[in-house]
């Protein structure tokens, strides 16, 4: 059931009209006939556009051949897939359900049936002595429920037949406790498939899901719908609640009797008419009521009778009756009157409503504000900038590298659990990339290489085949090699005798030799081409680098070596071969006669930057097939199924708890008055700014008022001023004693406050907490979520040019990184929102328009498109998807606010977004300025102040300046003691990083051997060790747990 538009496609029909001998075109996929090739030719064509959808797996963007495949494939490997026990009662279940939804479908489903099991399933049985023993339900027995004697409901429970596999002829007899599917036989994906491949729902509101006849029929399962659930039944329900809803409406009893109810034929029912209100009423009309009014006429008619009063009443006489019709007459006359003497006005119309709501963002008129400007991580950014908008690193990494660069960092942070690798920042894999050598080898770049190596080829214990899916190489045949050097040599001909030359056989001959030097060309041509561009071949011609992988061996060149055989594989499937050729014409170029492994460790500690990101992309993209990402995306998919749920009921726990602090503070409200505190008493004249003389006397003189120290009477001064200082302060004391006695006297006048009021406070200040930790432990919950996420990258969003804007660390990851990461003091992870221009499809369609719509638009804004993208972007843009920019301070943040239009449909969303996350961005923005500025930096010999100035511009690490020793020091008398050596920092901040988790985790990094196990006693410390790690293997997710509990 192919979906065009979320709607099944609809055949056309076979014509009745056809006969034996006519001439009729059909499309064999879908049976159709058509009768004329027209139509045949414009089926083809909608079935040949890009619009449909397959709907087991979901995948759009497909022709209808194509997605008609997929279907059938999927539904084929769906179909052995789930358990044939299953299929009828599951579908049972899900037969005439009205929940709308897939997804909570999908949930409900799989409540119900996880622990629920039925006859001929296979299932695995938990022993009493812990073995687990595979088995096939032969029977089951359920009990119904039972009330116990103190009043609770036991619920129904189940008994299980269970036949063991391993022990034939003995049975188990178990409850839902001691069973169990396998993992991966009832999960919520395979129930989704399975579901969307048997089922069908139509597009209207409160359609059940039917089960597709052929599926009904093999599983004896009713298609008759319920009356109560077809589609007329609930469209004749809508209509009834409509017509009553109109009917409450508009039956309202008037006061007053109006003539019809008098009439002796019985009630008439009138159409209900309520005055207009003023609005509807021209500003002449509203002129013409205020004059009337201010001189106390009433409102005539144009006839020069007293008219009827707008919202008056009127006495109308009884109908049939003679006044009746005379009036009726009366007033046909004055309407005529009305209209012939009193033209009709038509108003100009009014003006078009102003959009309400976002609207498309390059139809919002411009504001002239110009966006702040991006920085490069590249040394040939799309346009020409300053030397401080580019990144110090970025003058060896051309801009085709930095999406690949990005993409690996965030792939390798977001799976470290199953790569077991300790989270690094991005600054410190980009100095690792550029400085590992063979000179000085860099931990961070050979692990992260070994690490997802690893992945792809299972240890040899374990069977030690390939994770993914690998090409086949080309095997040459011995046999037919020797058949070719013995073929014997085909005869050269003899020569014809020569005869007479004429121009004709000249002319012939000289173009056979033309030709034969045209074949003899495209002959060396189409060698050079086919010639091989590097020495892969022949290098592993004698070495397998799965069996190598398998055994882990990566030490002295042997991870490199694995590398040229993975590529050198690769290369076979058309889709990498352009690439992988490229990094084998670097690592085994022809230039060296005898490639050894020696020598490719030589050639990739010297390849270029741009080229490691290139092989690293590779690879980790190739970790997305393997069992152990696609387990583990599927564990976080659990989980986050599970914090939903958490989620929704805490936020019902928290709504009720807010309903009940709401009763408690109206209840405050009414008994505050009764224990509010008596009003203060007023201050007295003192506190209130009266001075008194003695404070005047406590004035220190100034400096031209103290007398001349050579006169005899300052000390008799001296003494009285220390005699009424002391007098002062007494007099103080004894003040703030008094004031002290007042209030304690005041308070003892309070009136107590009554203890249900004192009980209310205790209620409200507990209820409050209760409401705080519920908004603790949703955004824990929150936390988990986002960092669960892992199966794609989020985009913040898109503003009016259609730039995508990321923050990496918003998905998938701690904000930090994991915190018992060798480097988690540097506290943050990426640290910048990456700006990445637009892809194709949307550059064509929306920016470089064609010139009539470029000249429709420039009708309407004064510029087109291209023009207002220079004009407000700046002097820094990127245009396509290959081109990236980024912000690193909290300053630009603020600025990119300011600069996006909150009523536009995509950069309203982009805003939101920002703002929701401004403080954690801002926040890991200081962290990376921090961490990369010149404390830590490298301690490279000669650093300048120049050279300092330009690594704070944008996070290089700054050499540590040289002092210099004083020449003019006297060092005479002195003993000059020995230089204390000093343990010198790293030059670098990337070693620094160590591979911690593998440390805990395997006992030694990934590009090592294990070593040998010894038989003895562990430490006490050895033990602790073991039991964290043991403890952390419990659950997946418990590092980024760590991270949220570090946060908290």
């Amino acid at each position: 059931m192919v979906l065009y538009k979320r709607k099944p496609v609809q055949l056309v029909p076979v014509p009745d009209d056809i006969g034996p001998d006519d001439e009729v075109w059909t499309i064999k996929e879908t049976g159709e006939v058509f009768k004329t090739y027209e139509e045949y030719l414009v089926r083809q064509e909608f079935y040949k556009q890009k619009k449909f959808i397959c709907v087991i797996t979901g995948h759009s963007a497909l022709n209808f051949f194509d997605a008609l495949r997929s279907e059938q494939a999927n539904a084929e490997e769906i179909e052995q897939a789930f358990p044939e026990a299953l299929k009828g009662p599951v579908l049972r279940k899900v037969q005439f359900k009205t929940t709308s939804r897939i997804d909570t479908l999908v949930d409900q489903v799989y409540d119900d049936f996880k622990t629920d099991y039925y006859p001929h399933e296979a299932v695995i049985v938990n022993m009493m002595t812990g073995d687990r023993l595979h088995g096939v339900i032969r029977d089951k027995a359920i009990f119904s429920g039972k009330t116990l004697p103190d009043g609770t409901a036991a619920p129904p429970r189940a008994r299980y037949f269970v036949s063991l596999d391993e022990r034939p002829g003995e049975e188990a007899v178990c409850d839902e406790t001691q069973i169990s599917r396998d993992r991966k036989v009832f999960t919520k994906s395979v129930i989704r498939s399975f579901l969307k491949g048997t089922t069908s729902r139509e597009a209207w509101t409160g359609a059940p899901w039917i089960v597709k006849p052929d599926v009904a029929r093999r599983y004896n399962i009713s298609t008759t719908v319920p009356e109560a659930l077809r589609h007329e039944t609930k469209l004749a329900e809508r209509k009834k609640l409509a017509l009553q809803k109109r009917q409450s409406m508009g039956e309202q009893v008037s006061p007053h009797p109006t003539p019809d109810s008098m009439s002796p034929t019985g009630p008439v029912r009138l159409p209900d008419l309520k005055p207009a209100p003023k609005s509807h009423k021209s500003k002449a009309q509203q002129a013409q009521q205020a004059h009337n009014q201010a001189n106390g006429t009433k409102h005539k008619s144009p006839n020069g009778f007293p008219g009827i009063e707008p919202g008056g009443f009127v006495h109308m006489p009884l109908p049939g009756s003679q006044m009746h019709m005379a009036l009726s007459l009366r007033t046909n006359q004055e309407m005529h009157h009305i209209y012939t003497q009193q033209p009709q006005i038509q108003a100009p119309p009014p003006p078009p409503p102003p959009p309400k709501g976002p609207i498309d963002d390059l139809q919002l008129q411009p504001q002239g504000r110009v966006r702040p400007k991006l920085k490069y991580f590249c040394n040939d950014p799309p346009v020409d900038v300053e030397p401080d908008l580019k990144h110090p690193f970025g003058a060896k990494i051309l801009m085709k590298s930095v999406g690949p660069l990005l993409e690996t960092w965030d792939t390798l942070n977001v799976y470290v659990e199953v790569l077991q690798l300790d989270s690094f920042t991005f600054d410190d894999f980009v100095e690792a990339l550029h400085i590992a050598s063979e000179e000085l080898p860099v931990e961070l770049f050979t692990e992260v290489h070994c690490a997802v190596l690893k992945i792809l080829v299972s240890a040899e214990d374990q069977g030690g085949k390939p994770q993914i899916e690998l090409p086949e190489l080309e095997v040459e045949d011995d046999e037919d090699e020797e058949e070719e050097e013995s073929a014997e040599p085909t005869p050269e001909p003899e020569p014809k005798p020569a005869g007479r030359a004429t121009r004709r056989s000249l002319a012939k001959a000289e173009a056979e030799k033309l030709a034969a030097a045209q074949a003899e060309a495209e002959r060396k041509a189409l060698e050079a081409e086919n010639a091989p561009k590097h020495r892969a071949e022949e290098l592993l011609s004698d070495y397998n680098w799965i069996e190598q992988l398998a055994k882990r061996q990566l030490q002295d060149g042997g991870w490199q070596m694995i590398m040229v055989g993975l590529l050198h594989q690769l290369s076979k499937k058309e889709r990498r071969r352009e690439k992988c050729e490229e990094l084998l014409q670097q690592l085994v170029p022809t230039e060296i006669e005898q490639p050894t492994q020696e020598t490719v460790r030589e050639r990739y500690s010297s390849l270029d930057v741009n080229y490691r990101i290139q092989a690293l992309q590779i690879i980790c993209q190739l970790c997305s097939e393997t069992k152990a990402f696609r387990e583990y995306m599927e564990t976080c998919s659990t989980a986050m199924t599970d914090y939903r749920k958490q989620k929704i009921e805490l936020q019902r726990n928290r709504k009720q708890a807010i309903e009940e602090l709401k009763a408690l503070n109206e209840e405050r409200k009414i008994l505050l008055p009764d224990n509010l505190p008596p009003s203060p008493p007023l201050e007295s004249a003192k506190t209130n700014g009266d001075v008194s003389m003695t404070d005047l006397e406590d004035v220190t003189p100034m400096p031209e008022e103290v007398p001349d120290s050579g006169d005899e009477s300052v000390i008799g001064g001296r003494a009285l001023r220390k005699g009424k200082l002391r007098a002062a302060e007494r007099k103080r004391k004894a003040e703030l004693e008094q004031e002290r006695k007042e209030k304690a006297e005041a308070a003892a006048k309070v009136p107590k406050q009554s203890k249900q009021f004192l009980k209310l406070l205790k209620d409200i200040e507990a209820k409050e907490k209760v409401i705080s930790d519920y908004e603790k432990q949703i955004g824990v919950i929150d936390d988990d979520l986002r960092e669960n996420d892992c199966n794609r990258t989020r985009v913040l969003g898109k503003d009016r040019f259609f730039n995508r804007y990321y923050w990496f660390e918003r998905n998938g990851m701690p904000f930090a990184g994991l915190p018992e990461s060798s480097t988690a003091h540097a506290k943050y992870a990426n640290g910048c929102i990456w700006v990445q221009g637009p892809d194709e499809l949307e550059r064509e369609g929306y920016i470089d328009m064609p010139p009539e719509w470029q000249d429709e638009y420039k009708a309407k804004f004064d510029m087109t498109v291209p023009e207002r993208k220079k004009l407000e972007e700046g002097p820094t843009s990127v245009f396509n998807a290959y081109q990236w920019g980024f912000y690193s301070e909290p300053e630009e943040i603020d600025a990119l606010l300011g600069w996006l239009n909150d009523k536009g449909l995509k950069e309203g969303k982009l805003r939101k977004e920002l703002i929701a996350n401004r403080e954690n961005i801002a926040k890991h923005m200081e962290a990376r300025k921090a961490y990369i500025g010149p404390v830590g930096g490298s301690n490279t010999k000669g650093a300048t102040k120049e050279d300092d100035d330009k690594s704070q511009k944008e996070g290089t690490p700054a050499p540590a300046p040289v002092e210099k020793p004083n020449k003019r020091m006297s060092t005479r008398g002195r003993t000059t003691a020995a230089p204390t050596p000093e343990v010198s920092a790293p030059k670098y901040r990337c070693l620094s990083w160590h591979n911690t988790d593998a440390m805990d985790q395997l006992g030694h990094l990934h590009s090592e051997q294990p070593a040998p196990v010894r038989a003895r006693k562990p430490t006490k410390r050895k033990s602790e060790s073991a039991a964290i790690v043991a403890e952390a293997a419990e659950s997946t997710g418990s590092r980024k747990k760590k991270a949220r509990h570090s946060r908290g």
